[in-house]
């Protein structure tokens, strides 16, 4: 049996420009302007032939970037909206979490609003009443239960939102991204009350950006993009699927923002040159005697990239050349957090070699075997310089790549390791015991 089914759903949305303003109604209306200024300039589809069931007594995650119609969905699955076309069908009560405090009066206290949203979600006084401990308990607002919502925080409102709604003991829970105003103690206890929803056979549709929950949690996930859908299936698969999608516009984002061809005009060297290099902000700057006309950021199998897995093997390909030959030449790298914190930078002296030299064009790749840093946005250094370390043609942080990680782990660098554990000391699913 399906709590939900969603077939062929299209909502369409109305666009108005701006408008002049009437001088009065009378002018307008014999004019004939007022039906022709109030005519939308446009109609766009926030959803377009949508269709998934959601079986009873199982957890369905919707995930997707801003914009894609994931809570217009959820809307309509609540009631708040009608489609223009298809129908949406759901089986018992509902119980929607969408929007922050929504149904709340800012101006009477929580505990009277308790009363209110219960009897919208369909109890009565009485059972409201019976309710009413659990739910201020829940919400961990006892101390401020008779003060006006207006005074709450925003995780104060979600709290008690959060808990009106699953108290209410719906058949089909709806949640929206409001979650992500809790903390972690909190966001922990609706976990735990989902995990019983589950349990006592109750239907949770979920709505978030949090990809770890949806692939935890989640029985099921669908990806919306573009108001239509995309993957359908298994949480795991369906996240693996959106990420390589979120991963290919980065990269196409990163790469409108790469240095062209033939970058900036460097400046001589002089006063311009920054005395500390780990101050100096993004730019160039050299005599140009040796150039670096242009750098390649490439990934696994010599792939053109800017977004790499953690762990991923990364080269960068220099193309140089000189007007005359010059026999005092040294190449450098460096990497750099979103910060500024330089994360390593070598060059071919430091590791070993003797100055280099150069005589019309060629090319320089550096290689890294494993790029173990963790998520973020990092931006490259290249140069090319005398032994003294007078440039010729230094990039700083002109060229930017993006490192992603499913794990949330704390600095820059992720250096390989791993966990052992021994005597009664035992972690599931991590290390090895001795």
């Amino acid at each position: 049996m399906n709590a939900i089914e969603v077939r062929d759903v299209r909502k369409t949305y109305r666009r108005y420009g701006r408008r002049k303003q009437f001088g009065t109604l009378k002018s307008a209306l014999l004019s004939g302007r007022l039906f022709r200024e109030l005519r939308p300039d446009d109609a766009f589809d926030a959803l377009r032939g949508v269709s998934f069931d959601v079986p009873a007594g199982r957890t369905f995650g919707i995930v997707g970037r801003n914009g894609s119609g994931k809570s217009t969905m959820l809307k309509l699955i609540a009631g708040i909206g009608r489609p223009t076309e298809g129908t949406v069908t759901v089986q018992g009560r509902v119980s929607a979490l969408i929007e922050l405090g929504a149904g709340f009066h800012p101006e009477i206290s929580g505990r009277d609003n308790v009363f209110i949203n219960g009897m919208m979600l369909g109890l009565d006084k009485r059972d409201i009443a019976a309710r009413f401990d659990e739910i201020v308990e829940f919400a961990e607002l006892r101390d401020f239960i008779d003060a006006p919502v207006k005074t709450y925080s925003s995780g104060m409102y979600m709290r008690l939102g959060f808990a009106v709604a699953i108290h209410v003991d719906p058949d089909v829970l709806l949640v929206d991204e409001v979650l992500a105003v809790g903390d972690e103690a909190f966001t922990h206890k609706c976990l735990d009350t989902f995990a019983e929803f589950r349990r006592r056979g109750r239907t949770v549709l979920l709505v978030t950006h949090s990809l770890d929950l949806v692939t935890r949690f989640c029985d099921e996930a669908l990806w919306l993009d573009g108001g239509l859908v995309r993957v359908q299936g298994d949480p795991r698969r369906v996240i693996d699927a959106y990420l390589m999608d979120v991963a290919k516009a980065e990269d196409a984002a990163f790469g409108k923002a790469a240095a062209p061809e033939e970058p900036p005009a460097a400046v001589p060297a002089g006063p311009e040159e920054p005395p500390d290099m780990f101050k100096a902000l993004e730019g160039r700057w050299g005599s140009r005697e040796v150039e670096i006309a242009g750098v390649d950021v490439l990934g696994a199998g010599g792939q053109p990239t800017h977004v790499f897995q953690s762990g991923d093997p990364l080269e960068m390909r220099l193309r140089v050349r000189a007007a005359a030959p010059t026999a005092d030449v040294v190449f450098g790298v460096g990497i750099f957090n979103a910060d500024g914190v330089c994360c390593y930078g070598t060059n071919t002296r430091i590791d070993g070699g003797a100055a280099g030299t150069i005589n019309g064009a060629g090319e320089v790749r550096f290689c890294i075997d494993r790029l173990d840093l963790v998520d973020g946005t990092y931006k490259l250094d290249v140069a090319a310089h005398r032994e003294n370390g007078a440039p010729y043609d230094y990039h700083r942080q002109l060229h930017t790549i993006r490192v992603s990680s499913g794990l949330k782990e704390a600095g820059i660098f992720r250096p390989p390791h791993r966990w052992l554990f021994s005597g009664g000391v035992r972690v599931s699913g991590l290390g090895t015991s001795e």
